[in-house]
């Protein structure tokens, strides 16, 4: 059931869905161990959609045989289209593939773990039907995770929504259903640095959110470790603010008065009381806290740099080693 205080905006007079086409995009690395519950379940979960279905993969690079295993069942599932990449490039980079190879009228992110469950689609076009252009999953309940995985993420999307001008809403994930022109301006972005959750918020749209159980994984193991998640939070954190950068203008100029505050009180100290303070403690400690700021501020502006340089080579987010389908 919808929540209407996750509703962005009323949506508009209603669709159909008879006719249309809906792509399932989800991206993989070594998931050949939950391939056939994943299939399972949404087969399951699509098959009285009333809707055309395509399901993209994208196989990022894996090592096991995801990759074979996939092959072999697009000869024999014609809705199936698998995409290789040359290496692994990440879910971002594997996730912006699948959306630019879908040709769905809806479009919808899936992860291959299970841990958003197929069968909330059905509840996301009755929604497309009434209007709404993107209709994403919130995961209301996450005790499947671990307690510290809980804890960095709700702290992750707080200082998100602190710092930028584009809050993601607390517990959505990649999870949702898009409409065709959410897709196409998802698309029609140019940059490398693909922080998916905050480009969904950035092209706006009219919104809803469908509350969820987060359930446990099917089947296989993470690939998300803590360092991992780590980098990928201060990637969404450069990609849709400045405030890091402007923040330090303000300690600076802090510190500076802090600093000629202090000498004022050492200076009064000699000249009224002619009192001759000690000055190697204050000194290092001084010059030690100026020295750490400033290794702050620079990996602060080291981190937008980089990204920068990163824009500037204009390299592609991903490369194609192989399709299979696309031609039919």
């Amino acid at each position: 059931m919808i929540d209407t205080r996750l509703a962005s905006a009323a949506p508009r007079p209603g669709r159909r869905r008879r006719g249309k086409t809906l792509s399932v995009v989800i991206p993989m690395h070594n998931e050949a161990e939950g391939l056939d519950i994943l299939f399972a379940r949404l087969d399951a979960a699509t098959s009285d959609l009333g809707v055309k279905v395509e399901i993209v993969c994208v196989d990022d690079g894996s090592r096991d045989d995801t990759f074979e295993r996939l092959a072999a069942r697009a000869r024999s599932d014609r809705r199936l289209r698998l995409l290789a990449l040359t290496r692994n490039f990440g879910k971002e980079a594997a996730l912006t593939a699948g959306i630019e190879a879908a040709r769905g009228h809806m479009v919808v992110p899936l992860d291959a773990d299970l841990q958003d469950p197929p069968e909330l689609i059905a509840e996301f076009v009755a929604l497309w039907e009434q209007g709404y252009d993107v209709i994403y999953g919130v995961r209301a309940d996450r005790s499947s995770d671990k307690r510290l995985k809980r804890l960095t993420a709700g702290l992750f999307y707080s200082f998100f929504n602190l710092l930028s001008d584009y809050p993601i809403p607390s517990g959505a994930g990649d999870f949702r259903l898009m409409d065709r022109a959410v897709v196409e301006a998802l698309n029609a972005l140019p940059e490398r640095n693909r922080f998916m959750k905050g480009l969904f918020a950035w092209v706006g749209f009219r919104q809803a959110g469908v509350p969820y159980v987060r359930p446990i994984r099917a089947a296989g193991a993470t690939s998300w470790g803590y360092f991992k998640l780590w980098r990928f939070a201060l990637d969404g954190l450069t990609a849709f603010s400045t405030l890091p950068l402007r923040i330090w203008t303000t300690v600076g100029v802090l510190a500076a008065v802090l600093a000629v505050a202090y000498a004022a009180v050492i200076v009064a100290q000699v000249l009224l009381y002619g009192r001759q303070l000690p000055g190697y403690a204050s000194l290092m400690v001084v010059v030690l806290f100026g020295f750490a700021l400033q290794m702050i501020a620079l990996g602060v502006l080291g981190e937008y740099v980089g990204r920068l340089y990163q824009e500037v080579k204009s390299r592609p987010v991903y490369l194609v080693r192989e399709r299979i389908g696309f031609d039919s």
